[in-house]
């Protein structure tokens, strides 16, 4: 049974852990050389995918190291050393790299792997903190991972060396993500269902109220259709548009107001002798998110939606839409 221990510094080992791992990011650097050069330009010319392999913690990480790869523009994927020995090595082709990654790079899981990777002249990249091990030996090149001790009292449980992979594998990914060009529409391609993804993918034609949802009148209409029309839509205001669907104005809750302190008639009042000409208008290809930067900057709640040549009006986008898509 575990007893407390009330007088344990915690914060003190927490600190101390922070410190040796530091301490071994501090040495990464040096690794940072002509083999990382080459190793970036081996995945950036890679015509398939890059596989990375990893057993016990060298696996999580590599599990880590893949999905950043594949985040940021480099199609990847892990494969667990032992299921490949059973099977899985058919997801590797010819045009794919692997990654390895081992601490010791004495893996024996990975290495009795490698002779089916040189039959098929599959490039091999090692990550290991010695390039002198078995897996550095027959590898196309090798990226020493090496720091001074692990943060284990023990010296046991991985703990520098694996931050120390992660860190690597985050350097080798941003560098070619920057090599590539990504920007953040590439990104947001990768990545649709993050916020990211539906302000940089998401237009106003996406979310508009069109056909029978939008709200408008014809510029020869009455006051009271343009109100009946206004509150069967419930977006707080009409388009008035001509017969063929060219906007000529915009009627909203405060023409209205000035209607009623006019004292005009509702009935015998046409729409287009109240109306205010003009409206801001926008393209139908725009984002929803500059859509709505511009809703704010002008302290309005919508905006009238067009194509990009004839002024003929495609639909109603209301700030309550952006927010119903997440965008914010």
């Amino acid at each position: 049974m575990l007893h407390e221990q009330q007088d344990f510094n915690y914060q003190k080992i927490g600190k101390k852990v922070l410190r040796i791992e530091r301490e071994g990011l501090d040495q990464l650097e040096q690794y940072i050389n002509a083999d990382f050069s080459y190793t970036c330009q081996i995945i950036f010319n890679c015509r398939g995918k890059v596989i990375v392999m990893g057993m016990g913690k060298s696996g999580h990480i590599g599990k880590k190291i893949a999905a950043t790869f594949a985040s940021t523009g480099t199609p990847s994927f892990f494969v667990h050393p032992s299921e490949a020995s059973h099977g899985d090595l058919g997801m590797v082709s010819s045009n794919d790299i692997v990654i390895a990654i081992s601490n010791s790079g004495e893996s024996h899981e990975i290495l009795s792997l490698i002779p089916m990777l040189k039959r098929q002249k599959i490039k091999l990249i090692c990550i290991s903190s010695c390039s002198e091990s078995s897996m550095g030996r027959v590898s196309d090149v090798h990226l020493c991972v090496k720091v001074p001790k692990e943060a284990c009292p023990l010296d046991l449980a991985p703990t520098s060396s694996t931050t120390a992979m992660l860190v690597m594998g985050d350097a080798l990914a941003v560098a070619l993500l920057e090599a590539r060009g990504f920007t953040y529409e590439d990104f947001a391609l990768l990545h649709p269902g993050g916020l990211l993804g539906r302000k940089l993918l998401l237009h106003v034609c996406d979310i508009m109220h069109s056909g029978e949802d939008m709200p408008y009148v014809t510029f020869d209409a009455s006051l009271r259709d343009a109100l009946l029309n206004i509150t069967s839509k419930k977006l707080g205001l009409t388009v008035v548009v001509d017969n063929s669907m060219k906007i000529k104005g915009i009627f909203t809750d405060g023409d209205l107001r000035r209607v009623f302190d006019r004292g005009m008639n509702l009935y015998s009042v046409r729409i287009q002798d109240v109306m205010t000409h003009g409206g801001i208008r926008i393209h139908s290809d725009m984002l929803a998110i500059d859509a709505l930067n511009l809703m704010q900057k002008k302290n309005i709640t919508s905006l009238i939606v067009t194509d990009n040549y004839n002024n003929q009006l495609l639909g109603i986008i209301h700030m309550h839409d952006i927010l119903r898509a997440g965008i914010v």
